[in-house]
Parts: C-alpha cells; structure tokens; sequence
C-alpha cells in the first residue's frame, strides 16, 4: 500500500517516530507541528490521509476537522490523550473517520492507516461512475461533466464523503455557509434540486441523492 500521509503532530519525537513507521510501510510522509499551517498544507499537499492530534497550539484539531471538512474528504484520523473528548470522537461528529488513544503502538497506527485507507479505495472503486476534483471544483458523472457551481459542488462532495449518512438542512447550511450567513432552508433544497437534475442529465436512470421525509438528504448508490 502506498499514499501521502500528513501528520499534524506538535511533538517532534513522536511525530517522526510515527513517519518512520508510515515510511517502512512505503508511504509517503509530511510533518507538520502546528495547528495554523495544518489547513494550508492540506490545500496544498493534498494527501491521501491526514493524522490530526486534538490538541495544537495555534488552532485544536477538531476546528481543523470542521474547516478541512468545508473543502475536502480526505480521510482523518483523530489522535488524542484526552479521555473526556472520546465520546465526542466516537461518534466522530466532527467528521473524522477514526480516532486513537495515546499512548499508542506505532504498528496500531500504521494499520489503522491502511484500514481506512482501504475503506476509502473500496468506496472508490464503487461509487458508479461519479468521479469529483477537488481541486478544480468539477464533477464527472460516467464520463459526463456535471457543470457544476460552487455551491453545487460543494454540497455533492459532503453527501458523496458519507455514502448512507442523512444530513440535515441546518448542518448542510452549516458547512457549506460556514461564515453564518442567513439563509433559508428552502436555499439548501433549491441547490439539492438543481443538483439532481444536472445528475439526472447525465444518468437519468440512477437516482443518487435522496431525500429523507422530515430528516433532510443523503447520497446512496442505487442497487445493482
């Protein structure tokens, strides 16, 4: 297994003892020690999995979660020493992928690494043809541009990062309008319509994002 691993570790000897391991396991390792230049190297790395410690100076990793979260799906793994934060984490309700305990086994990290790191590729491999860029905003539905804005694009990738999850309007109008900007829920399903239908353009016969009566929406593949 292979890929770009960013840790974002404040300490020095546990964090390249930790890159030692990831790089016997052929991967690729990027350090970084502080919470501020956590999400400009996720912008500009783009790597395949970030560890992210809770506690930074600078900026803690659940607010770096929520804001990598606004932009991208990279899988993030959670790292903390504080038990009171665990139930928070396990319902990963900053939406990480996995979460570990220090003090840790370096081995355990490394197969947590490849875990989720496998979980993303078989979510890839499935996902029926729609393939998105995050770095050029775009999205291809079996070989087909989707045409998509902005907001538009926004929203498919957080649906699409949780395949079966139900999001509701409130934390949908959350993380795309992260700088609280009023507006109404009717604004969030506008964009889910228009959304559908460029979908529909492209495979009128699949239906990918659907509503929950009450609740709000979610992206599911449809049965084969």
């Amino acid at each position: 297994m292979s890929g770009k691993i960013l840790i974002v570790e404040d300490e020095p000897k546990l964090a390249e003892l930790l890159a030692d391991y990831l790089r016997q396991s052929g991967f690729e390792v990027l350090l970084v020690d502080d919470g501020l230049t956590a999400v400009p190297a996720i912008h500009e790395h783009k790597p395949d999995l970030v560890l992210l410690d809770l506690m930074l100076p600078g900026k803690d990793g659940m607010e770096i979660c929520k804001e990598v979260r606004r932009f991208s799906s990279v899988p993030i793994i959670m790292v903390t020493a504080r038990v009171e934060e665990i139930d928070r984490l396990l319902g990963l309700e900053f939406g990480a992928d996995d979460y570990i305990c220090k003090p840790y086994s370096p081995r355990e990290v490394v197969a947590r690494v490849k875990a989720v790191l496998r979980r993303g590729g078989a979510a890839a491999e499935s996902n029926h043809g729609l393939v998105l860029d995050e770095a050029r905003y775009r999205a291809a539905l079996h070989g087909v541009d989707l045409d998509l804005t902005a907001v538009e694009f926004k929203l498919l990738a957080i649906l699409f990062a949780s395949p079966g999850r139900i999001f509701s309007r409130d934390q949908l109008m959350d993380r795309i309008y992260p700088d609280e900007r009023i507006v109404s829920e009717r604004t969030i399903d506008s964009h889910i319509k228009k959304l559908r239908k460029k979908l529909s353009l492209a495979a009128s016969d699949e239906e990918l994002i659907h509503s929950v009566y009450g609740v709000g929406y979610k992206y599911e593949l449809p049965e084969r």
